[in-house]
């Protein structure tokens, strides 16, 4: 039979000692141990939080039965593939010589299956931030600080996205203890859907919360950008035909030009005129017109007009319309020139409106996007096969199915097994945390029964899902409607 606990070593005074994690614990009667998640209820080791496993019976809007096996199990695989173990709340395999708290078997499309359950401990585990802004939130390798502790630091910008990585080893080991202590308790509240406050060495301040639109600097985010500037000239050049004689759209990294652009030529725009200051790239497109910032474009100009040059004389027009926009439309200007070809702010035409107005319909709302990401050691991996190896070639060869708390999970190629996952697809609070320190996620393994004696896997630790359903502690949810089930067929017949 599978541990459902650690294991219990007695203490005076009636603690229990818990060998959950490195930290080996000695817990008082009626207290739990550092991580909060092991408790001493008297005299017994027992796990605090309930078990989560997923009823898709639920999300199929019906009622949950009680199962009723009318005597000793006799060795049949549970046969109806609508309930899913998950690790959340199951226990860890500390210190990893132990099977798997959960080996859970059952049968689906007439193959018998069997799903591997555990929460790992991750030391070499952080997450990746995506923060949909066009606002500028610090350098590049720029250090992000919680309390004044560094946890990580900015990555490569992509497209309308700034991009965080936060935590692993370095900072939750490799530092000072309240370095350590803080990055886990960031880490943690990132991956349980809590806001974290966080700094930018020479950038920005910062709210981020999963699923939810980011603060920058005290204000709310509302929109990323639809595109660079040369994108958004491609996308909405025709709009802009016979409305106005040039447009702009500002942006950091590429500022687009009507005239000069291809869209523009393809059109018929004719030269307006108009110089340009930073860098010219291709035809329509500049780079470094500014300086980063929180302006127009993500940019640090509040005034348009300080990115332009003066008109050339021979090309330009008095009369000349110009519409200067960013990339979210939430900043623009429309312009005529005058007879000393100097552009003067006036009413924007109300047919040109509309396309400004667009530009701001196709930018999708901003959001905080947090990613897990974590290395399944060899460690871990003893709690599902004697030979771990093999279990890593079983996930290359898709042979077995990795989730995290039955949420679908991107596995990294080349060595070991490297995953990520969508913190907001994965059950309330399902991530936890030992104060060595380092985090606790859920991880299960499901591959055919037949794969998985193949990969010398604990055979005599299977049971079966129905004997999950029947211990204390146990929390029957409904998946996330937007998740693949974990048992769907795929290759396994």
């Amino acid at each position: 039979m599978a541990h459902d606990t650690p294991a219990r070593t007695s203490a005076p005074d009636d603690k229990i000692r818990c060998d959950a994690c490195p930290v080996m614990c000695y817990i008082k009667p009626g207290l739990t141990g550092a991580c909060d998640r092991y408790a001493n209820r008297d005299g017994e080791l027992i796990r605090v939080d309930p078990h989560i496993v997923l009823d898709r019976t639920l999300a199929q809007g019906g009622k949950v039965v009680p199962f009723d096996r009318g005597g000793d199990w006799d060795g049949r695989i549970l046969g109806d593939g609508e309930t899913f173990v998950t690790a959340v709340g199951s226990g860890t395999t500390y210190p990893d010589y132990k099977p798997a708290p959960f080996i859970v078997s059952a049968e689906v499309n007439g193959v018998d299956m069997v799903t591997v359950v555990t929460e790992g401990i991750f030391s070499y585990a952080g997450v990746k931030v995506k923060i949909d802004t066009d606002r500028y939130i610090g350098p590049e390798q720029a250090t992000v600080r919680v309390a004044g502790e560094p946890v990580g630091h900015v990555t490569t910008s992509e497209y309308g996205s700034q991009m965080l990585s936060l935590g692993g080893v370095h900072h939750l080991t490799g530092g000072s203890k309240k370095e350590g202590r803080l990055t886990c308790e960031a880490l943690l509240d990132l991956c349980n859907g809590k806001a974290v406050e966080m700094s930018i060495d020479e950038g920005s301040s910062l709210i981020v919360q999963a699923g939810h639109a980011p603060i920058v600097n005290g204000s709310q985010e509302e929109r990323m950008r639809v595109g660079c500037g040369s994108a958004t000239i491609g996308m909405f050049a025709r709009q802009w035909e016979g409305k106005v004689d040039e447009v702009v759209v500002v942006d950091d990294h590429i500022t687009g030009v009507l005239s000069e652009h291809q869209a523009g030529k393809l059109l018929g725009i004719p030269d307006s005129g108009i110089r340009m200051k930073g860098r010219r790239s291709t035809p329509g497109r500049y780079f470094q017109v500014a300086e980063p910032g929180l302006g127009w474009g993500g940019t640090n100009i509040s005034d348009p007009l300080s990115i332009l040059g003066p008109f050339d004389p021979k090309t330009a027009w008095p009369g000349l319309r110009l519409l200067l926009v960013s990339t979210t439309g939430e900043h623009h200007g429309y312009y005529v020139l005058d007879e000393n070809l100097v552009p003067q702010e006036a009413q924007m035409p109300v047919d040109l409106a509309p396309s400004v107005e667009r530009i701001r319909e196709n930018c999708e709302p901003a959001l905080s996007s947090v990613l897990f990401m974590a290395g399944a050691g060899g460690s871990l991996r003893a709690g599902v096969t004697e030979n771990p190896v093999r279990l890593t070639r079983s996930v290359k060869d898709a042979i077995t199915r990795v989730t995290c708390g039955g949420a679908p999970v991107f596995v990294w190629p080349g060595g070991g097994i490297t995953f990520m996952v969508d913190v907001t697809r994965v059950p309330e609070n399902g991530f936890g945390y030992v104060p060595t320190p380092a985090l606790v996620a859920p991880i299960e393994f499901t591959l055919p029964l037949e794969a998985y004696a193949a990969l010398g896997g604990h055979m005599d630790h299977v049971r079966p899902a129905a004997s999950i359903l029947e211990r204390e502690s146990v929390r029957e949810v409904a998946p996330f409607s937007d998740n693949p089930w974990p048992l769907a067929a795929r290759s396994w017949s």
